[in-house]
């Protein structure tokens, strides 16, 4: 069983993001107006610093507030206080256009139902961020093949959906969230749909990715799951209840 080191909380002087920081986050709150004069507070707070190349687990039960720091970070909502850097850039102050282009371009995202056309291929379905980007024709489609290659589908290019495995729809979905080469591969249960072992697959394909220089945070309540990790975060009650970083990160 490997040991844990707590990791200590930055200092408050700290401001803003150091050297090689991806992730800051300082003091986010996040309140929801439930009418009649109601609130909930699904973030009290939260102080959270992510290095480049860290591989990172964020735990927390149903109702932690897990979602929607995820949501936060992802650039998919903002914070109702505080603030967050992402690679330098403060995007708790951006609107929703600015939002959409910074995560369109730092921010690969791979989602427990993987979130693919039905009726597009392999290969169309990994081009579309680069569509949205305006990535000439040309160049969209070899990124895209090279970056289905990458994850062993050079031989699945043209099929639907429906003609893939779990785990193949998986790797597309990785495929897809890798192809605008982002700062960071922000996975939320991604092996939720899937059997364990094609999970296990999964999840060695993320091994590989860490080991190539990419950022990951994995968002899930499965301690299985989370061993993978090299920092596992827990939120409960919209705070941050621990921070450890496991042997992993030093191997």
């Amino acid at each position: 069983m490997s040991t844990e080191t707590l990791i200590p909380e930055p200092s408050s002087t700290n401001a803003g993001p150091g050297e090689d920081e991806v992730i800051v986050v300082e003091n986010l709150w996040k309140t929801y107006d439930m009418g009649s004069e109601q609130q909930v507070q699904a973030l009290r707070g939260v102080d959270l610093r992510i290095r480049h190349n860290e591989y990172v687990a964020i735990m927390g039960p149903s109702g932690s507030g897990k979602s929607t720091l995820m949501n936060l970070i992802g650039c998919l909502d903002t914070p109702s206080q505080g603030r967050y850097w992402l690679n330098g850039h403060l995007v708790s102050d951006l609107n929703d256009d600015e939002l959409a282009r910074i995560r369109n371009k730092e921010i690969g995202f791979v989602f427990q139902t993987f979130n693919l056309l039905a009726r597009a291929t392999a290969l169309h379905n990994v081009e579309l961020p680069l569509i949205y980007n305006g990535t000439p024709a040309e160049e969209r489609i070899e990124r895209a093949k090279n970056t289905l290659r990458s994850v062993n589908l050079e031989g699945r290019m043209m099929h639907k959906p429906n003609e893939l495995s779990g785990g193949q729809r998986q790797r597309v979905a990785i495929a897809r969230a890798l192809v605008n080469r982002p700062s960071i591969i922000l996975a939320d249960e991604p092996t939720g749909n899937l059997d364990s072992k094609t999970g296990g697959e999964s999840m060695a394909l993320f091994d590989d990715l860490h080991a190539n220089g990419n950022t990951i945070v994995l968002v899930t309540h499965e301690p299985d799951i989370a061993e993978y990790a090299h920092r596992v975060v827990h939120i409960r009650d919209g705070e941050i209840a621990s921070d450890v970083r496991s042997s992993r990160a030093r191997q």
